[in-house]
């Protein structure tokens, strides 16, 4: 008999389609053939994770129907296995695996649905924190605050798309109006999604706000951050977007830079 963790990356790679030899020799049948036992666990394996990424994914299952939404998952999990035992941490890379999905070429806007569902369970699994107070803030001092970086919310996502994907999103909710059509030609978004109280929500951003949110996500200075939004918008206010930021319980900790270290984007 081979090692433990041979046996177990042998039935593993098995049941995620894998050549079944290795396994196989591993596996007494006791009543059946070892090829169907293995037969056994690899259907349980494919129809749990089919039906963990459905829960997920609802509204593209909707779009590409249940049929085509199996045959795909059935390549993307072969392909991206999970990395962790937890099934609503798996998925991540959906949306990126739809974008290069050949069969899927005919729907352009179905990776950024897959990138708002995503958004949604991220909302929905997100740890819980407690707000920064921004008195903290207010008591550094002036010349610190362009070195300053604000860490947001863990259930914050900040998406964009050309497509109209809200509307897309909405017309395909079990509630919807089976006559209401999308004009895929209306135009993008910029999204917040986030949680609020026990559900994941969005709403729109202006081009500026979007931009300075999204800019202080990615670990950027504020110095940095303000400028991306200046080069959205002329017109942004940083006074009212930190007011904002902090009304709406964003920010949960900050950190400010020594001076001659660069921002995320130096």
């Amino acid at each position: 008999m081979p090692p433990l963790r041979e046996m177990q990356a042998a039935f593993a790679e098995a049941c995620l389609g894998g050549p079944v030899e290795p396994a196989v020799a591993c596996i007494v049948g006791d009543g059946l053939t070892p090829e169907a036992r293995l037969d056994i666990y690899r259907h349980h394996v494919f129809t749990t994770l089919t039906a963990a990424l459905q829960a997920t994914f609802p509204v593209v299952c909707r779009l590409v129907h249940e049929r085509f939404f199996g045959y795909a998952v059935d390549r993307y999990i072969r392909a991206h296995p999970p990395a962790g035992p937890c099934l609503f941490e798996y998925g991540s890379s959906f949306p990126v695996f739809l974008a290069g999905f050949e069969s899927c070429r005919s729907l352009p806007y179905l990776p950024d649905v897959a990138r708002l569902e995503w958004a949604f369970n991220v909302a929905t699994h997100a740890e819980g924190v407690v707000p920064l107070d921004p008195a903290e803030i207010s008591r550094l001092p002036v010349e610190d605050l362009p070195r300053l970086t604000l860490r947001l919310e863990p259930s914050l996502s900040l998406l964009t798309s050309p497509w109209p994907i809200t509307q897309i999103w909405r017309a395909n909710q079990p509630d919807a109006d089976p006559e209401a059509k999308v004009d895929l030609a209306s135009g993008g978004v910029r999204l917040e999604v986030r949680r609020l109280g026990d559900d994941a929500v969005f709403r729109p951003l202006d081009p500026a706000t979007h931009a300075f949110r999204r800019a202080l996500s990615q670990n950027h200075w504020l110095a940095d951050a303000a400028g991306a939004a200046f080069e959205s918008e002329g017109a942004f206010d940083l006074t009212q977007a930190l007011r904002d930021l902090f009304a709406e319980r964003l920010p949960v900790a900050y950190a400010v830079s020594s001076a001659g270290q660069e921002s995320a984007d130096g």
